[in-house]
């Protein structure tokens, strides 16, 4: 009996889902299914889904690291697959070899598209040679940086120019009580004990980032 393939389209677009569904049915002999990343649940990995395609369009990057990491933990099959991905912003972190199997920039055409996703179904990986060297060649000292969320990255590029908390929340219309909460974990995760050693460490490591 044939088996049917199942694939997740996690994006808010219900256009981008319907165009897919326009091709890739008959494309690849599978089943797209549309799903907001609010609605994205541990009870889906329990099925036969092979591919879990993001769309970073509609997803911001630090939902996405959320449900890719959902994805590692709770499947054996799926396999995570970035669209839309963005040249301006740094999001190479995304990028985990264990699961994900494709990326394709934000100026990808459908058909480009296509031609990686079919690539990937043969068992391929289809990712930029850009940040694949990226992240192979990255310093060791910046794994780090790969665990804070976007909001503590946020957090450590203001306190870097010496702000203090209140002016941390001013800036990032936040509490300052929130502020110290992100600074706690940053600090853990980044191994420091200090103010002077967390912005002498995000001088070092981290760069601005362009929304």
């Amino acid at each position: 009996m044939f088996k049917v393939i199942h694939w997740v389209v996690v994006t808010r677009s219900h256009l981008f889902a319907d165009l897919l569904n326009t091709r890739w049915p008959q494309e690849f002999l599978v089943k797209l299914h549309r799903i907001s990343p609010e609605h994205f649940n541990g009870d889906l990995l329990e099925s036969r889904i092979t591919i879990i395609l993001i769309d970073l369009a509609t997803v911001d990057v630090q939902t996405a690291y959320q449900i890719q990491k959902r994805v590692e933990k709770g499947s054996n099959i799926a396999r995570v697959v970035f669209v839309h991905f963005p040249k301006q912003v740094d999001a190479k972190f995304l990028v985990q070899s264990s699961i994900t199997a494709g990326v394709f920039y934000s100026d990808a055409s459908l058909e480009a598209i296509g031609e990686g996703m079919a690539e990937i179904v043969k068992g391929k990986v289809v990712i930029p040679q850009a940040i694949i060297e990226a992240n192979t060649n990255k310093d060791p000292a910046l794994d780090n940086v790969d665990t804070l969320t976007i909001r503590e990255r946020e957090v450590l590029q203001v306190l870097r120019n010496g702000s203090t908390n209140i002016d941390i929340a001013n800036r990032l219309f936040v509490s300052e009580s929130t502020i110290k909460t992100h600074l706690y974990r940053a600090f853990r995760k980044i191994g420091v004990s200090s103010r002077g050693q967390a912005i002498a460490w995000a001088q070092t490591n981290l760069h601005e980032v362009t929304q």
